[in-house]
């Protein structure tokens, strides 16, 4: 994901703007791998191999979520890792 797309970036639960940018992966104005942050609702949607997954919660793959936060436990903060998730790990 290029970094110019914050700027269009909105969450699709509340249309919150700005979202926090978390980058675990980047490469000069590319996030590789991170996560975005809505600071209204607390829902976090990562960044996978450049494509963010802003997916509302129905929508959303449990599977693939989990694996992303266990994958970046050490990385990410607090708020995303254990409030943010709807899993709950």
């Amino acid at each position: 994901m290029n970094k110019k797309m914050m700027d269009m970036l909105v969450c699709p639960i509340d249309k919150q703007f700005p979202l926090e940018l978390y980058e675990t992966q980047s490469k000069q104005e590319v996030v590789l791998e991170g996560a975005l942050f809505c600071s209204k609702c607390s829902r976090f949607y990562p960044i996978i191999e450049e494509i963010p997954i802003m997916l509302p919660d129905e929508l959303r793959d449990k599977k693939q979520d989990i694996a992303f936060l266990e994958k970046n436990n050490k990385t990410l903060p607090q708020k995303i890792i254990k409030d943010a998730n709807p899993w709950h790990l």
